[in-house]
């Protein structure tokens, strides 16, 4: 293997080539597979949690320790002071740090840091400046590797890719790949729509994005996505008919998202989704594919974004995309914390 591409930090896959992000899938490859088997010896994690998580805080720690670093797990407000994040405030409320203070010691700790702030969902134009994850690339002084934001999901986009190139090779260029919005009893973050979507424009997809009307994602996102797929020789295609959606894909990725036209106003959203409950991806959706494969990030509402049968299904490969966390996060380390000599 020749030299490797360096990270600086880890935010959205968008950020790096085609390229880049295909070696970083190989690497993930040959470490699942037992065939090179690097080391962070001596190397130390942060990770820093100001919401829930279950499959990237245990990859990400399992990840780390396996590579033989040291890894440490913080839940902001919790196992830390409430922090800040306003510049300029005066700080005679409940927020006891500064996001700048913070950031500056655990980056003094640390070789890198990985956080995971959700939006706050009462502005998109403020919660979509990711200001959390800026701030600590901003004052921490390490490489940050953005665990989920407002706008990005990375290291689900990349297990995800990787799972998918398991099944149709490194080129799919032209795989036709259902993004399939789904019910949920309340909005959920954009991110890893937003991130799936990019991964697969980035690889030159055929992306049937299939969504109700009100839940465009955001235009900026849409404008990359475009971007991506036109350099890579891929399509987009924007729709809310099931028939044109579903009809010969090969991959089903089902993921509820939040609406922008909505955005802040949470209980007319909870009623305008009470006349959406046929957004559920069912066995008669998916037997309008061509033998699709079943994706979903999770955690998934049963019977509410999809049902039993499918997710159940022998061509549901849920457990297989989430177990590809752990690969596809040591290999994010490493491209990051490591020494490069393979």
């Amino acid at each position: 293997m020749n030299k490797m591409m360096k990270m600086k930090h880890l935010i959205s896959l968008s950020h790096y080539s085609r390229e880049d992000i295909l070696e970083l899938i190989e690497l993930a490859m040959k470490i699942k597979k037992g065939e090179i088997s690097p080391g962070l010896k001596g190397k130390s994690l942060v990770l820093l949690f100001f919401n829930p998580s279950l499959r990237t805080r245990t990859s990400f720690e399992l990840a780390m320790q396996q590579l033989g670093g040291n890894v440490v797990c913080l839940n902001a407000g919790e196992d830390t002071w409430k922090l800040e994040i306003e510049e300029g405030v005066v700080m005679d409320k409940d927020s006891v740090e500064h996001i700048k203070d913070a950031a500056a010691v655990l980056g003094r700790y640390a070789d890198a840091i990985g956080v995971r702030a959700f939006p706050r969902g009462v502005s998109w134009e403020e919660d979509r400046q990711d200001r959390v994850i800026e701030a600590f690339v901003r004052y921490g002084g390490v490489p940050v590797i953005n665990l989920e934001s407002s706008l990005y999901h990375p290291n689900q986009a990349l297990g995800d890719m990787m799972t998918i190139m398991e099944r149709f090779g490194k080129d799919v260029k032209g795989i036709p790949i259902t993004i399939a919005w789904a019910n949920h009893p309340k909005p959920l973050p954009m991110a890893v729509p937003n991130s799936i979507l990019l991964v697969c424009a980035l690889f030159g997809m055929e992306i049937r994005l299939l969504r109700p009307p009100g839940y465009d994602l955001d235009t900026a996102i849409m404008e990359k996505a475009e971007e991506l797929s036109r350099k890579a020789g891929g399509k987009i295609i924007i729709t809310d008919d099931f028939d044109k959606g579903f009809s010969g894909s090969k991959v089903v990725y089902a993921k509820s998202w939040g609406s922008i036209r909505f955005y802040g106003r949470k209980e007319d959203e909870i009623n305008y989704r009470k006349n959406l409950k046929g957004w559920i991806v069912d066995d008669e959706k998916m037997a309008k594919t061509d033998h699709a494969f079943f994706m979903h990030c999770l955690p998934v509402r049963r019977n509410v974004v999809a049902t039993d049968s499918v997710l159940d299904s022998d061509y549901s490969i849920i457990y297989e995309e989430a177990y590809n966390r752990l690969p596809a996060q040591k290999a994010v380390l490493y491209k990051i914390l490591g020494d490069n000599p393979f």
